[in-house]
């Protein structure tokens, strides 16, 4: 069983701080392309940050310079560091990656069940 677990949420002021953390844990052979994505009230899923096997990066307009996303191979875990937190952050956040399965060696689409990020005074 293949599982993504995050952790990290909770409500913080504006110009705040959080990390968010991804576990990737069971069976796997390999975690390739890997990114976290917000959903607000209302609103569609829309893309945060992402980052490849390779380190190639891309980030939406709205966080760059102030949310940087790392990866820990070794500890399959996939970070979002979020800094200078503004009220529009407020959105449940999910984990995404791309799964190679030991046991089929075939890759997949996987998701977290994500996590609330309230940013408020």
């Amino acid at each position: 069983q293949v599982q993504l677990v995050e952790s990290g949420g909770g409500l913080v002021q504006p110009g705040g701080s959080l990390t968010l953390s991804c576990v990737v844990s069971g069976s796997i052979f390999s975690i390739n392309d890997v990114g976290w994505y917000r959903q607000a009230p209302g609103k569609q899923r829309e893309l945060v940050a992402t980052t490849t096997s390779g380190d190639m990066k891309n980030y939406a307009d709205s966080v760059k310079g102030r949310f940087t996303i790392s990866r820990d191979n070794a500890k399959n875990t996939i970070y979002l560091q979020m800094n200078s937190l503004k009220p529009e952050d407020t959105a449940v956040y999910y984990c995404n990656a791309e799964i190679n399965f030991s046991s089929t060696r075939i890759t997949y689409n996987m998701w977290g069940q994500g996590t609330q990020v309230t940013v408020s005074s």
